[in-house]
C-alpha cells in the first residue's frame, strides 16, 4: 500500500499550491483528482494573477505572497508570463476620487496615475474618452491558464517527485487512509481542495460555511488587426466590484452612479477584464450569477453587455469572437476563503471569491505551516 507524508485531494490551482508548499519542505506528496486533466475553474479564467484591487488585509496579503511565488517558479516550470501589470481605465467623474483614495492606502504602493498618453503607450487601443483617469499597477502577471496549470503539475512531478493519481475518485478521507476508486492511499496528513464540489466529501462541514456556486461567462475575441496590450485592462466597473476599491468610503458615490446608469451590468455582476494571449487574441469577461446548481447555458445578452463595455474602453474595429465558455467556482457571501479543521491531520481548503489563481500559493504556505510548523 503506497504511503506518503501528505495526500492532496484536488489538482486545481489550490491543490497544486498545497502540493508545492509541502514538497518544498521535503515531504513525500501525492495528488489525487477525479479528472484526467485540469478541467474546472483553474483553466476557465484569465490566468490573471491580481494583486491590486484585492480586498484589504488577508486577501491582498495572500495575493502579494502568491504573486511572488508565481514569479519564482514560472521560468523553471516553462510557463510564459504574457503580460505584466494592470491598467485600470476610468471615464466616470466619480472614479477619480476612488483612484486617488486607493493610491493613499498601503495597497497603492508602487501604483500611480498615468496621463492619457502614458496609458496609450501601454495600451494603444485605449479610447481617449475611456482613459480620463487611469490607474497603473506594476504588480500583476498574466499566464495562459490552459497551459500554465498542466505545466505547473508537470513541474511538480519532475522537480519534486510528486505523484499524481488522475482519473481517480476519492470516496473517503479518514487519516491516515484515503479510499479511492483505484485503491487505498496512506498518508500522515491530508488536505482536501474540492473547488465547488460541496457534496462528495465533508458535505456537512462545508455546508456550515453557507457556500454556493458562481457561474461566469467569458469569451475569446480576435481583433481584425493585431493590437498590443502590454498590461491587462479593467474599467470603472472594476472599481465598483473589486473590494480593494469598492470598500473605500470614496467609492460610495461611484457605486451609486453605477447602480443607476449601469444597472444591467451590475445586476449581472459584470466587470471588465481584458487580457491578451500569445497569438494576439483577447480573453474578455466576465459576469457573475449565483446559484447552488448553475445552469450550463451562456446568455447572449450577458456577453453583449460585457462586449459593450469592452468597446467603450478599447477601439477594436472588426473584432470577432472565436470561443465562448461558462465557468463555475465556489462562493460565499461573508468570506473570501476558509480552512476547516476536522482533525489535527486534516484540512479542507476552499477559495470562495474567484481569486484562487491570485492567492492559492499564499494559502498553501499557510496551510502547510499550520500542519507542520514553521519552516526551519
Amino acid at each position: 500500500m503506497p504511503h506518503y507524508d501528505i495526500a492532496i485531494v484536488g489538482a486545481g490551482i489550490v491543490g497544486l499550491a498545497h502540493a508545492l508548499a509541502a514538497a518544498k519542505r521535503g515531504k513525500r506528496v501525492v495528488v489525487v483528482d477525479r479528472d484526467a486533466q485540469a478541467n474546472g475553474a483553474s483553466v476557465r479564467n484569465f490566468g490573471f494573477v491580481t494583486v491590486t484591487g484585492q480586498q484589504a488585509g488577508d486577501c491582498w496579503e495572500k495575493a502579494r505572497q502568491a504573486r511572488d511565488i508565481w514569479a519564482e517558479i514560472v521560468d523553471d516550470a516553462g510557463i510564459d508570463v504574457l503580460q505584466r501589470g494592470l491598467l485600470l481605465a476610468a471615464r466616470l467623474d466619480e472614479s477619480e476620487a476612488v483612484i486617488d483614495a486607493f493610491l493613499r492606502t498601503e495597497m497603492g504602493e508602487g501604483c500611480e496615475r498615468l496621463t492619457l498618453d502614458e496609458a496609450r503607450r501601454l495600451v494603444p487601443a485605449l479610447r481617449p474618452e475611456a482613459g480620463r483617469f487611469t490607474l497603473y499597477s506594476p504588480h500583476e502577471l498574466r499566464v495562459e491558464s490552459r497551459t500554465a496549470i498542466p505545466l505547473l503539475a508537470r513541474y511538480l512531478e519532475v522537480k519534486y517527485g510528486i505523484d499524481f493519481r488522475r482519473s481517480t475518485a476519492v470516496r473517503a478521507v479518514e487519516p491516515p487512509r484515503v479510499e479511492t476508486s483505484t485503491g487505498v492511499i496512506e498518508a500522515e496528513t491530508m488536505v482536501v481542495c474540492p473547488g465547488d464540489d460541496f457534496k462528495s466529501l465533508f458535505a456537512d462541514r462545508i455546508a456550515a460555511y453557507n457556500v454556493t456556486r458562481c457561474k461566469l461567462q467569458m469569451m475569446r475575441v480576435v481583433p481584425a488587426q493585431r493590437v498590443s496590450l502590454s498590461t491587462a485592462v479593467m474599467s470603472d466597473l472594476g472599481l465598483g466590484r473589486y473590494l480593494g476599491y469598492a470598500e473605500l468610503p470614496e467609492a460610495t458615490a461611484l457605486k451609486a452612479r453605477l447602480d443607476r446608469e449601469f444597472k444591467p451590468e451590475r445586476e449581472n455582476g459584470i466587470h471588465l477584464i481584458v487580457t491578451q494571449s500569445e497569438d494576439g487574441s483577447l480573453i474578455v469577461g466576465d459576469s457573475h450569477h449565483y446559484c447552488e446548481t448553475p445552469d450550463p447555458f451562456g446568455l447572449e445578452r450577458v456577453d453583449r453587455l460585457t462586449l459593450d463595455e469592452m468597446d467603450a474602453v478599447l477601439n477594436l474595429p472588426g473584432r470577432f469572437i472565436t470561443e465562448r465558455w461558462v465557468g463555475t467556482y465556489a462562493s460565499a457571501p461573508d468570506r473570501w476563503r476558509f480552512t476547516d479543521r476536522p482533525s489535527d491531520a486534516l484540512r479542507i481548503v476552499i477559495v470562495t471569491a474567484g481569486c484562487g489563481a491570485s492567492t492559492a500559493f499564499g494559502i498553501g504556505e499557510e496551510t502547510i505551516e499550520d500542519l507542520y510548523g514553521s519552516a526551519a
